[in-house]
């Protein structure tokens, strides 16, 4: 192996290809801006009209999984952690599976736009209003991080400009978001996944010649004990398991793919329930191929330095530079492409905050606005919502630069992203699984479970776990002194944090989403949940699983099915016309109505 020479440096043409990927991503903005006559009413603005296919949305699903904390903060987990990460694969599929048979059914049947939409049909209006205001807190404060913290990691080793990139992908974002709605967020994160692969693609690519092959990184790996696949140990406090990364990391994950407005939103844009479906499976093997590039990545990184660790070494300030390190080790020979990984770093960012606008702009719109203003047009709405899209653009640019000043504080701030994520699964869970709740259980059990959640997440930053519990694996210098010319490396300013602090803590969901459903169904047993009326299509029933099946029946089956609105005029969504018009049903009571 040859031995290393001091890191590289960007150069004219990293930059160039940085800048056509914003341009290019503007560029699709732009022209969905005027394709198909523009954002003409809301619904094509927010909704790409319902007339998205499973494809393009399953790509856009990965892409925005696939943020600039997975680029550089997993292979970082890996080397740190070992090959355990894999295991995330079963949690995905449990996940997609989740999502798309519990979940996906009730949501495309409603014809809703917001996922708390949902929430007002089966419990009440203010049962919305929390949802809808979590979400909102919980999407900005999370927005705004992960568009300054990769762009911390990456300026204090490349010398990329820190505010420049920051202000650029926060204007890049809400200009294609306010021109092209939905349809330009989809179809730049299409363009964007490919830049995400291509990045991880040269690194793995370089790092497999230059460590003389695949056994090479293997045999590397196995002797310093990263190819630990498996750790059985029931301990719940342990950081990565099998038990805390099934059981932990499905119920985190599901409080985003299951019910988080900027996931659903997308795939309830599909133009039929089949194609809905199939956005989720076929992004789960997307899932799949980021979770394989991500421990390749890792996998190499450990290799390459498995004799000089530059984090122990002091020349990086926090694991999460570790990849871009290594970026500028390896691939110092070929101008461009270090700047193609720093492209794919801020695709992850582009595809998280692209979509995270459009969900609070549709979020507002819905749930905020039409509720209070119906006789707004679908002009006007088309209108708010691309100002709501600016702003909300604004707001997470500023949210951006605050975080700048938050130092050690932003670990916990993100921590609040698992402490509304487990309470808000939980208050569907109850919703769709459970006929006798009602909106006293459903408030009374999102309080618990957001007070369970908030517990657990301050004690982790009040008492860290210790060594024993995260298990880091150890880490060699000796290799240092003798092959590495490090002359021309500096230390900068210490990392307030590490994009580890984004690993969602698993504890803090799973307890919020089973003290949520528990606290829900032991309150609305004795306030008159068993009495109440509810209407089948709030609740997964068996038809919806039957119906999977109706592709293969003859067309007008699956007319009967579906009823996902389209048509012009009105109210675009069948389960407030049910309550607008007050059908009775068999027993006299007006079935839409709430206790």
């Amino acid at each position: 192996m040859d031995a290393p020479r001091g890191i590289g440096t960007f150069v004219v043409w990293d930059y160039v290809v940085f800048a056509g990927m914003l341009l290019i991503s503007a560029a699709i903005g732009i022209y969905y801006a005027f394709a198909g006559g523009g954002q003409q009413t809301s619904k094509d603005f927010l909704m790409g009209g319902r007339r998205m296919t499973a494809v393009p949305v399953a790509l856009s699903l990965t892409a925005s999984f696939m943020s600039a904390v997975t680029v550089l903060g997993t292979p970082s987990e890996v080397y740190r952690f070992g090959a355990i990460f894999s295991i995330f694969a079963i949690t995905y599929f449990f996940v997609v599976a989740i999502s798309a048979e519990v979940f996906l059914p009730v949501f495309y049947k409603l014809g809703i736009t917001s996922t708390y939409e949902y929430l007002e049909l089966r419990f009440n209006k203010c049962v919305r209003l929390c949802g809808t205001v979590l979400f909102v807190v919980q999407t900005i404060l999370y927005t705004g991080i992960v568009i300054y913290a990769p762009a911390l990691a990456l300026n204090q080793v490349t010398g990329f400009d820190l505010w420049g990139a920051v202000v650029a992908t926060g204007v890049v974002c809400t200009f294609y978001c306010t021109l092209g709605g939905l349809k330009a967020v989809i179809w730049t994160d299409v363009f964007q996944v490919g830049i995400m692969v291509a990045g991880f693609a040269s690194v793995i690519i370089q790092a497999t010649v230059i460590q003389g092959g695949i056994s090479t990184i293997v045999n590397d790996c196995y002797n310093g004990g990263r190819l630990n696949f498996w750790n059985f140990d029931p301990n719940p406090l342990q950081r990565h398991t099998f038990w805390t990364i099934i059981i932990g990391g499905t119920f985190t994950w599901t409080s985003i793919y299951g019910v988080n407005q900027s996931q659903v939103q997308r795939y309830i844009s599909c133009k039929s329930r089949f194609q809905a479906k199939m956005s989720l499976y076929i992004n789960l093997l997307g899932l799949w191929a980021i979770l394989v590039c991500s421990v390749l990545c890792g996998l190499a990184l450990y290799s390459r330095y498995h004799d000089c660790d530059p984090w122990t070494a002091k020349k990086v300030s926090a694991p999460d530079q570790l990849m871009p390190y290594l970026v500028l080790d390896i691939l110092q020979d070929f101008p461009g492409l270090p700047g193609l990984f720093v492209a794919c770093a801020y695709s992850g960012t582009l595809s998280t905050v692209s979509s995270s606008i459009n969900a609070l702009a549709a979020v507002t719109v819905e749930d905020l606005i039409k509720p209070h203003f119906r006789s707004l047009s679908e002009r006007s709405l088309s209108w708010i919502s691309q100002g709501m899209s600016v702003l909300f653009g604004a707001l997470c640019i500023g949210m951006a630069a605050l975080a700048s000043l938050m130092g050690a504080l932003l670990q916990a701030a993100l921590s609040i992203f698992g402490m509304v994520g487990g309470p808000l699964l939980g208050l569907f869970a109850l919703g769709i699984l459970v006929p006798f709740a009602n909106s006293i259980g459903a408030l009374v059990g999102l309080m618990a479970g957001f007070a369970v959640s908030l517990w657990v997440g301050i004690g982790a930053q009040l008492y860290p776990p210790l060594p024993e519990r995260t298990m880091p694996l150890s880490l060699e210098t000796y290799g240092c002194n003798s092959t590495y010319n490090v002359t021309n490396w500096v230390t900068t300013t210490e990392m307030p944090f590490s994009t580890s602090a984004f690993q969602i803590h698993n504890a803090e969901s799973t307890l919020g989403t089973l003290v949520t459903v528990f606290m829900g169904m032991l309150i609305s047993l004795p306030t008159g949940g068993r009495k109440q009326n509810v209407d089948r299509r709030f609740l997964l029933t068996k038809e919806d699983f039957l119906s999977n099946f109706d592709i293969f029946k003859k067309k007008k089956h699956i007319l009967s099915y579906k009823s996902h609105p389209v048509q012009d005029g009105g109210t675009d969504n069948p389960a407030f016309n049910h309550i607008e018009l007050n059908f009775p049903d068999q027993s006299g009571k007006m079935s839409g109505t709430r206790l």
